[in-house]
């Protein structure tokens, strides 16, 4: 598997190999052996699954506070989406910065985020399936998220339409109203 890291610390495209013949394809989407070595060790807990049958369909940016803080490890099965990270640790020399790379399920690509960073998605095409694993159960009182336009952190998202989005998402503050319980530690 390629590790590659991004602008934002702990932010790391995966790209697995791929064997195919005649047949079809193997890849390997998670092994924890090869992340030790990469320096990488998370335990996942809970696998999620989700479907958008709309192009322009967002999820995010969703996070969850401490104590039940999540780190995830995305990929689409199905479709394209555009996937983005922020970070929103206190203090941290990328506070308010944003990476964001296409996951395809031709190109295999998975990304990896960390406790301390918000996580959304937006569907470039219809019928997209996205999976991720997290570190840390679901916890609805800990459930929080940003606003996807937020203006100061100004995501370039790939397409240009009004995205369709959860009544929780439209009412999303931006990310200096958001509560928000992280601190970056060097």
């Amino acid at each position: 598997m390629k590790l590659t890291n991004t602008n934002l610390e702990g932010v790391v495209v995966l790209e697995p190999n791929v064997f195919g013949d005649h047949r079809g394809w193997f890849m390997e989407t998670y092994n924890e052996e090869d992340l030790l070595k990469s320096g990488i060790n998370i335990k996942f807990v809970q696998d999620n699954h989700s479907f958008s049958a709309t192009k322009g369909t967002l999820r995010g940016l969703h996070y969850q506070l401490d104590p039940k803080a999540q780190t995830k490890l995305v990929r689409c099965t199905r479709g394209e989406i555009y996937d983005v990270a922020v970070d929103i640790r206190k203090g941290s020399p990328t506070y308010g910065q944003w990476f964001g790379t296409e996951l395809t399920a031709e190109n295999k690509r998975q990304l990896l985020i960390p406790k301390g960073f918000a996580h959304g998605f937006m569907t470039l095409t219809e019928n997209v399936e996205v999976q991720y694993k997290v570190d840390e159960l679901y916890a609805p009182e800990c459930d929080r998220g940003i606003t996807w336009n937020d203006p100061e952190i100004g995501i370039e998202w790939p397409i240009d339409i009004k995205p369709v989005l959860s009544a929780k998402d439209e009412e999303a503050p931006v990310l200096k109203n958001a509560e928000n319980n992280f601190t970056y530690k060097e």
